[in-house]
């Protein structure tokens, strides 16, 4: 059986500069670009003007877009000018990806928070490009997909953000991807690098909820999936979803669904 592609992944890598780099193409790529910058910075050009791209900032360009790539010594804070610029690339093609692309108005540059999830997405698709044996076109075409949809949830999550709203997004996924386990407010503040108060303002401005609230929520939607599906005794899911206790991820999960956890997994299963 032959196996068509929706999509192509041509040349997807991981590239780590500590000298200057330059690239100008007038008459721009072959392929579509998937660029993100994940350590230092470099420069672009977005319609005729040097733009700086910071770590976190996504890099997108169609085929025949007008590209340029400037990578320079940088002075960061308390440090001597140097050159430091680390990205993944992925230059892709295939009638699927043209069909998402046309699908919005795509940005030449889209700031995303750095995500171990969104990270993880294009480190899985470089490893699997590197594959010399068992490598699965199909596999490749599946993540290539899988990421693109995630550029687009991330780009409807947040379709015009700015420096206080990128941080309040930066908490929100950073609650979403530690809700399994114990933290405190400090935690969530400190990834961002600013003070509780200020966190906590800037959550509730940006989300309407607390933080408190957001990650009990998280918690209890994961504690209501593995309540439903697997055979974990209901401490143990309290337990794996980051709840202290039992009594208190009970009183939670009844104010809630209405009903026990016990009553929960009764009725879940009889509705299946």
């Amino acid at each position: 059986m032959t196996y068509t592609a929706p999509c192509h992944v041509y040349t997807a890598g991981f590239s780590f500069h500590r000298k200057p780099f330059h690239m100008s193409r007038a008459d721009g790529v072959q392929n579509y670009l998937l660029r993100l910058q994940t350590e230092g910075r470099s420069r672009t050009r977005i319609d005729g003007v040097l733009s700086s791209v910071e770590a976190g900032d996504l890099m997108l360009f169609a085929p025949n877009d007008p590209y340029y790539l400037s990578i320079d010594k940088e002075t960061y804070s308390a440090g001597k000018p140097r050159v430091e610029s680390g990205d993944y690339h992925i230059f892709c093609g295939g009638p699927w990806i043209e069909e998402w692309w046309n699908r919005k108005h795509r940005p030449a540059v889209l700031r995303l928070p750095l995500s171990d999830h969104f990270l993880g997405l294009f480190r899985q698709l470089v490893l699997e490009q590197r594959r010399l044996s068992d490598s699965s076109p199909e596999i490749t075409a599946c993540y290539l997909q899988i990421l693109c949809m995630e550029i687009d949830r991330l780009m409807t999550e947040q379709p015009a953000i700015s420096p206080k709203g990128y941080l309040a997004y930066r908490m929100k996924q950073y609650v979403e991807e530690h809700a399994a386990i114990p933290f405190r407010l400090e935690d969530v503040a400190g990834y961002v690098d600013i003070s509780v108060s200020r966190a906590v303002h800037l959550f509730k401005e940006a989300f309407g909820t607390s933080i408190v609230k957001y990650v009990n929520d998280v918690r209890l939607e994961m504690a209501r999936e593995r309540i439903t599906f697997s055979p974990m005794p209901l401490e143990h899911v309290s337990e794996t979803c980051g709840f202290a206790n039992y009594t208190y991820f009970h009183r939670l999960f009844r104010g809630r669904f209405g009903m026990s956890p016990r009553q929960y997994r009764v009725y879940s299963r009889e509705q299946m």
